[in-house]
């Protein structure tokens, strides 16, 4: 299953790019797309919703301590797909190209950059990036095979 690599790197690449315009156009003013979207710039120090945020710094090195143990382990569980396990594949390495993409953010910034911010009226998501959008399709694809959805091809 290695083969699907590319994956980690187009996740990694367009999470990059994106965070690249977001600082550059983002920084003085949002862009508004839709009445329910908008590009905004924010930059978190935490994790998913901001969760430890205010920790005061130490957080940033746990987290990509954390982040590069989770991908070395799932580097470990590509190894040992079969054939057939495509779903399974395709969300590890979505979670892993979008562990990188934040990493890289956490490496250089020491914070992940997140633009994109989806409301209705005053309640707001939490803003997220590429690499969020990736590991949360990955976990969402992960939790449809442990259900039985799957893509595995039926013999027969």
């Amino acid at each position: 299953m290695f083969r699907l690599l590319w994956i980690v790197a187009v996740v990694g690449i367009a999470d990059q790019v994106t965070k690249y315009f977001a600082l550059l156009h983002l920084r003085n003013s949002d862009i508004a797309v839709t009445p329910f979207l908008k590009f905004s710039l924010a930059f978190n120090t935490g994790a998913a919703f901001s969760f430890l945020s205010d920790a005061g710094g130490w957080q940033n090195l746990f987290f990509v301590a954390v982040a590069l143990v989770v991908s070395v382990i799932i580097l470990f569980m590509i190894r040992r797909l079969g054939t057939n396990d495509t779903q399974v594949a395709v969300a590890l390495m979505l979670v892993l190209g979008g562990a990188v993409g934040n990493v890289i953010d956490r490496v250089r910034f020491g914070y992940v950059v997140d633009f994109i911010d989806v409301y209705y009226r005053a309640w707001h998501w939490p803003t997220f990036n590429i690499a969020d959008s990736a590991i949360t399709i990955g976990a969402v694809l992960l939790v449809l095979d442990a259900l039985g959805l799957t893509w595995r091809r039926r013999s027969g």
